[in-house]
């Protein structure tokens, strides 16, 4: 929980920095989804096995959300569960990675109904390296409570990134696992839809089924298990808005 509330200080933070500040300039809004759910996914990256994890809700953050078109510029966090080789018979002898948190912005492109974004984020704690993704997403309104997403995204890693969760060492070797160093670049493909019902004024139940594709490097590690990496989340969010 600790990790979490260091998140969630590092979010209030970036809501005030100055290139945030900045876009927000001359009495503009700034509304996101905040909250938290439970997320199942692979057990690790690569891992043909689902389990729970939470799913930390930062969502649809628009800073001018009034207009047709419009560019935001928002904070961007993400939160990547610890591995332990002891839980995993397949990863013997791997180095432990722990609980990871990335901080970074991110900045959206609005044109009606379809948003385009790009994010980057800089590591701490499990690993130390850059990622981020590339993608847009559509917005089709069903009703005053319901709205859905189609989305398409590539996740992106430097090296160090990249290194942590799909490279295998000296000394890590096994038969069956050689050293393996992958490069960084694009490492998942992921298609998404994402569902939104308000139940009460700014408050919503929130889903979202992910199917990922690993990449390149990454998807030729021999600690993958699958390159098919499927995730389905649900959770509970607060409608959020700032008046600047």
């Amino acid at each position: 929980m600790t990790r979490i509330a260091a998140l969630a200080l590092a979010a209030a933070t970036a809501l005030t920095s100055p290139a945030v500040a900045q876009s927000l300039a001359g009495g503009r809004e700034l509304s996101v989804d905040a909250g938290l759910g439970v997320k199942y996914s692979p057990e690790f990256m690569g891992s043909d096995n689902l389990n729970s994890s939470p799913w930390i809700i930062l969502r649809n953050g628009d800073s001018d959300a009034g207009k047709a078109q419009g560019i935001s510029i928002l904070p961007s966090l993400n939160y990547l569960g610890k591995r332990d080789a002891s839980d995993h018979p397949d990863l013997y002898g791997m180095d432990d990675i722990g609980y990871a948190g990335e901080f970074g912005v991110k900045l959206s492109w609005r044109m009606g109904d379809m948003t385009s974004y790009g994010a980057i984020r800089k590591g701490f704690g499990g690993h130390h390296g850059v990622a981020g993704e590339l993608g847009a997403k559509y917005r089709y309104q069903v009703d005053d409570r319901l709205t859905l997403w189609t989305g398409a995204e590539l996740g992106m890693g430097d090296q160090d990134f990249t290194g942590t969760y799909f490279g295998v060492g000296a000394g890590e070797e096994r038969p069956g696992r050689a050293i393996h160093s992958p490069d960084g670049g694009a490492y998942i493909a992921r298609l998404s839809v994402e569902a939104r019902y308000e139940f009460m004024p700014d408050t919503a139940v929130m889903g979202r089924l992910t199917y990922g594709r690993l990449l390149g490097d990454a998807g030729d590690s021999p600690l993958v298990q699958t390159r098919s990496q499927p995730s389905i989340s649900i959770g509970l969010a607060r409608r959020l808005n700032f008046r600047f």
